[in-house]
């Protein structure tokens, strides 16, 4: 059986002998009690009870998993990626077609009743080796990034302050109203709900935020706007929970028209002005996963 090497994820952790914190965290290995795969039309869409993301957005279920995807999500969500469309394509380019066309309902249970996020991403991940034959490596090679640091030391800009003096997260916030801009009034609560990255772009720029998160899952978020054409790694030396949002104009969309705000702030000055960091050229390791194998699975 043919393998495959690819590169799946740039995204700043430790030694690549190193298992993930989150993944020590969380138990280590662990499965599924029972589960079923069958390929469903390739338009089949069954949405998860969760957010199948790198975020912490969650809802227990019991320990039930149901959702209908492509396998490039399971393995995202198993491995605890955030990987936009752009850094997907050369990935999928070198897998097997049906890895992103095929689509397949999952339905599992834990052998928990209560398993956390992250205890369902390693069941995911024995569910993917057992049933996909799925086998991944991971490597650090040392690549061009750029490090997040404070522009003042111990201060961070408006878009960005600890969480405790935000809104609670006990329950969410009606959803923003958009203005004729397209984008919500800059007094509302932003994100609604905590745990969730929210992205809303209208014709006066791009609104990113979330609440309850934390400076590493910050860079990530930057990490997938094409604009920066690098990995972004958290050097801040903050810890915590942190609310943020940052609105911006996109480069491309800069045409002259009454639309558009030409004086909108760039991706890179909006985090230097909103969020009080600045963005350094340098280079660090960078975790990667590597798909060595996979398999089409046997339908139940």
């Amino acid at each position: 059986m043919k393998s495959w090497r690819v590169l799946l994820l740039t995204a700043p952790i430790l030694l690549a002998q190193e298992p993930p914190a989150w993944q020590v965290a969380a138990g280590g290995k662990m499965a599924f009690e029972v589960a079923s795969i069958k390929v469903g039309p390739s338009d089949a869409f069954v949405p998860p009870p969760f957010p199948l993301d790198s975020g912490d957005a969650y809802a227990p279920t019991g320990g039930r998993f149901v959702a209908t995807f492509p396998l490039a999500v399971y393995i995202q969500f198993a491995y605890k990626l955030h990987l936009t469309r752009e850094q997907m394509e050369p990935v999928l380019a070198h897998l097997p077609k049906w890895v992103e066309n095929d689509r397949f309902a999952i339905e599992a249970r834990a052998a928990i009743s209560d398993p956390t996020k992250d205890q369902m991403r390693l069941m995911m991940q024995s569910l993917l080796a057992d049933r996909f034959k799925l086998a991944v490596h991971f490597e650090t090679p040392t690549v061009p990034v750029f490090a997040m640091t404070l522009m003042k030391a111990g201060k961070t800009g408006p878009g960005l302050r600890p969480h405790a003096e935000g809104p609670l997260c006990d329950k969410a916030a009606p959803m923003p109203v958009l203005s004729g801009a397209g984008l919500p009034d800059p007094a509302a609560v932003f994100p609604p709900a905590c745990d969730v990255y929210m992205v809303l772009k209208g014709p006066k720029g791009i609104r990113v935020g979330s609440r309850n998160t934390t400076m590493e899952l910050i860079a990530e978020t930057l990490s997938g706007f094409s604009e920066l054409g690098r990995p972004v790694v958290d050097q801040t030396g903050l810890s915590g929970r942190y609310d943020f949002r940052i609105e911006w104009m996109p480069e491309l969309n800069r045409t002259p028209s009454p639309d558009v705000d030409s004086q909108a702030p760039s991706l890179r000055e909006a985090v230097r002005e909103e969020l009080g960091v600045k963005l350094e050229p340098t280079k660090a390791p960078i975790r990667v996963l590597i798909v060595d194998h996979v398999e089409r699975p046997t339908e139940n």
